[in-house]
């Protein structure tokens, strides 16, 4: 298939709820893909969105996902498959005192964890109900996660909404506190605002929400769909902060590219849950699961959240070096492989077309945006050749504007 009948099946057979890159990708290996045309693009988002955190088609993966489906693709949660419990094993190894959920993405995992807060918050009081939530958040697109999401170009056309989410701003510890009532069940955070820009929890937000959520029998839930399994240079990101969640939700890299979710809770608030309170039909599906015990055990054997500290770092002196040579650049923030660069002017469209016709990928955030996601295996010189064209981007762009 080619990219004139992608764009044609397009038209005619799907929803349109995707604003595509004029770019069809036919195969990818480790930092790369190519197109139906075989162009090789050196992919800065890893798959899109933070997914492929160990590049594209991992071997471990592939043999994982091969071997598998050899045995057995699927069958109900009715019954017991060994990819699921092991993979349920090593996540509560990881994350110790924990039982897991497992569904099929990020949004599900939040999902699940709201429904968790509620019933297990109803013990208390059948008026603990409401959910705290920061603006600018993004925490999924069903109902209840859209709702959640603090961003109202998400949810305008869907209301009404999902009642009892109230909003306060990102790292302010007193709206924070008043926000916080009698009827609180749940505080949902992301320790990173990945969507919004790559906006880090400072230290003291996250530890006064820890103290407040104790102090007041209130439950922590911590987003790290998009920060987890070392995208932060540590394998969680709230390892950082030096605070556990009552409530952990991952998905994006658990699968080295195959669909699942996970919720991990605390002991005595995963019990809350009981047969029928809660299921997915392909949640933890033997292969999905296979998958993610490959993808995890080889992030975990190759050091890759170490890797991604490191790389980090040199990304961080590459775009301050940048910045000095271009008044384009106004900022950047950069943890780990996660970095967000703010624009003077709105060209982050034609930044980013640039890049892609000179064979690098990565997305944007509105006009004046872009947002780096590279896998965690990334190299030096591969660094080195994104923030070059990137500065030729800027340039052409400049020379344009000059010139119009």
């Amino acid at each position: 298939m080619r990219l004139d009948e992608a764009r044609r099946i397009e038209g005619q057979c799907l929803c349109p709820v995707f604003a595509r890159s004029p770019l069809f990708i036919a195969r990818g290996e480790g930092m790369y893909v190519w197109d139906d045309q075989g162009r090789r693009y050196l992919d800065f988002c890893s798959g899109g969105r933070a997914v492929n955190a160990l590049g594209h088609c991992h071997p471990r993966v592939v043999a994982a996902v091969k071997h598998q489906a050899e045995l057995l693709l699927h069958t109900s949660n009715d019954y017991y498959t060994e990819p699921q419990l092991r993979l349920a094993e090593l996540l509560t190894r990881l994350v110790p005192g924990t039982r897991a959920f497992f569904c099929n993405s990020g949004a599900e995992a939040n999902e699940a964890a709201m429904k968790l807060a509620r019933k297990y918050a109803k013990r208390q009081s059948a008026d603990r109900v409401e959910f705290v939530t920061a603006r600018h958040s993004f925490h999924g697109r069903t109902m209840a996660t859209v709702t959640a999401t603090g961003q109202p170009k998400y949810q305008q056309d869907f209301t009404p909404l999902l009642p009892g989410v109230r909003y306060v701003e990102f790292n302010d510890i007193a709206a924070l506190e008043a926000a916080i009532t009698e009827h609180t069940c749940a505080v949902m955070l992301e320790p990173v605002q990945g969507e919004s820009g790559v906006y880090p929890a400072t230290p003291e937000y996250l530890q006064a929400a820890r103290r407040m959520c104790d102090e007041r029998g209130v439950l922590l839930i911590l987003d790290e769909v998009q920060t987890g399994f070392g995208r932060t240079g540590k394998l969680f990101a709230y390892e950082h902060y030096g605070i556990t969640p009552d409530i952990l939700t991952l998905s994006k890299a658990l699968g080295g590219g195959v669909p699942i979710g996970a919720m991990l809770a605390r002991e005595a608030v995963a019990t809350a849950f009981v047969p029928g309170d809660h299921g997915s039909t392909f949640g933890g599906t033997a292969l999905a699961a296979a998958a993610a015990l490959a993808a995890v055990s080889a992030l975990l054997d190759e050091g890759l959240a170490d890797r991604a500290a490191s790389t980090g770092e040199y990304l961080a002196a590459r775009l301050s070096a940048l910045q000095q040579q271009h008044e384009l650049i106004t900022d950047f923030r950069v943890i780990g492989c996660m970095a967000a660069v703010d624009l003077a002017a709105p060209i982050a469209a034609e930044v980013k077309t640039y890049a892609q016709e000179h064979g690098v990928l990565f997305i944007t955030v509105g006009d004046r945006m872009l947002r780096l996601l590279p896998a965690l295996i990334c190299t030096p010189a591969q660094v080195d050749e994104t923030i070059w064209v990137i500065e030729q981007a800027l340039d052409a762009v400049a020379v344009t504007a000059a010139h119009s």
